[in-house]
């Protein structure tokens, strides 16, 4: 049986690895949603089975995959003791990517292609996160970096990717508190804000997420059952909103309301068959094509370090600057003899090499 849901996690959680003497090849990362958990997204109510790590459902099928979870404060709402959240969706995105690069280093695994699983408004803080880490380039942040170099493909499962600046954005977060038991309920608005407009809108993170939408595999979910709010029947996220028409994308339906469309318990779900033959073949394809970008990384750095001990070189054998502050002119002054600075040059291939290596 899958893990014990009674506790909530928080931070990078390893829920399933491949036998001893089976080496991991790939990576699944699973990210929850608002008012979500890192395991309860994933399992049925009723069988208790969380398909992530079950031994009859996805493990069976991704042998040689980890599969990790990852769990925030995303309650919007103060119930039974829970604090709520406070953090925008830049924060949290940055803590993503933190804790899953050090879970990474120390499990040897930095290289591995990655694949998320992104339930409802947890894909916003994936797709957040992914520019968050494309941005590091700088040679203190390159573990930061290694996320976004080896993310190979995401599955959302009802991610409202549009019209954060329209009805139907607010509506649908509406109708999400709606989902929340209302006796003693205290709403917190921060994340919640940080999706509407004029703050960090869904818009502008669509907008930094979609020039390195080409390097990914991707599949959007939505609902075609409508989820019972008491009050009235609605879908939660329209399917204009979770599955949008963009290129080289795929999507599709799921039997299911917004909540039990992440929730399988049988291998002969027809939902859950279509998910993990999408991840069995990502999970055979990635491998090699992560492979390829890593070694074009690395050539690009050391191509960079060269570019950079070159400019470094020539500042120290170039001419230095001097003012005439009389004419306000400058003057060229040699800093060092020419016989010195030739035999420098002379040597400056080799000064490289040395300096890269």
């Amino acid at each position: 049986m899958g893990e014990s849901v009674e506790s909530q996690i928080f931070g990078i959680k390893e829920i399933y690895c491949p036998p001893v003497g089976v080496d991991p090849e790939i990576d699944i990362v699973a990210v929850h949603g608002l008012n979500g958990d890192a395991l309860k997204t994933w399992t049925s109510p009723k069988s208790k089975i969380c398909w992530l790590n079950d031994p009859d459902l996805l493990p069976k099928y991704m042998m040689k995959a980890r599969i990790l979870v990852w769990g925030y404060n995303a309650n919007i709402c103060s119930l039974g003791g829970k604090e709520t959240a406070r953090d925008r969706v830049l924060q949290h995105a940055q803590t993503l990517i933190q804790d899953l690069s050090a879970d990474r280093n120390l499990e040897n695994a930095t290289e591995k292609p990655i694949i998320f699983l992104c339930a409802s408004l947890g894909g916003i803080i994936v797709k957040r996160a992914l520019a968050y880490s494309e941005s590091r380039h700088g040679p203190k942040t390159s573990h930061l970096h290694s996320i976004y170099i080896s993310t190979y493909g995401l599955l959302f499962f009802g991610t409202p990717h549009h019209g954060s600046s329209k009805a139907h954005l607010l509506s649908s977060l509406t109708k999400l508190a709606c989902l929340a038991p209302s006796r003693g309920l205290q709403i917190e608005p921060a994340l919640l804000q940080a999706l509407k407009t004029e703050s960090e809108t869904l818009q502008n993170i669509t907008d930094q997420f979609v020039p390195l939408m080409s390097r990914f595999r991707i599949v959007f979910y939505w609902e075609t059952q409508k989820t019972d709010l008491g009050y009235t029947k609605d879908y939660i996220v329209e399917q204009t909103s979770a599955a949008p028409c963009m290129e080289s994308t795929t999507s599709a339906g799921i039997a299911a309301d917004h909540k039990g469309m992440c929730r399988f318990d049988s291998k002969s779900d027809q939902a859950f068959r279509n998910v993990v033959s999408e991840l069995k073949r990502w999970g055979e394809e990635a491998p090699g094509v992560i492979g390829d970008r890593w070694v074009k990384s690395r050539r690009a750095l050391k191509e960079e370090r060269r570019d950079e001990s070159e400019e470094l070189l020539r500042g120290e054998h170039g001419i230095p600057e001097r003012r005439d502050r009389s004419k306000n002119l400058l003057i060229e002054e040699p800093r060092v003899c020419p016989d010195v600075f030739f035999r420098r040059e002379r040597d400056r291939s080799e000064t490289i090499d040395s300096y890269l290596s």
